[in-house]
């Protein structure tokens, strides 16, 4: 399973949502971080987050049996090991 921890403070909420909208992505919470997982890739555009770009390379707490491929001003791509 794919899986990203990004800590839940208002600045990170929108990436979570953002996250979410995909059928294919659950999002809970796990201590005081949202845990986003899915069976297949996770994408999360950033302009639909309107994080600002600090906000968004600030925004992954953590990452279980995954590795980011893409975190480019565009999009942040988390994929399986």
């Amino acid at each position: 399973m794919t899986t990203l921890f990004v800590l839940d403070v208002p600045e990170n909420t929108a990436v979570a949502e953002v996250a979410g909208r995909d059928p294919a992505v659950t999002v809970d919470h796990v201590g005081p971080y949202f845990r986003i997982h899915s069976d297949s890739d996770i994408v999360i555009d950033r302009r639909a987050t309107g994080c600002r770009h600090a906000v968004w390379y600030s925004s992954v707490a953590g990452l279980a049996q995954s590795r980011i491929t893409q975190w480019d001003k565009d999009a942040m791509r988390i994929e399986r090991l």
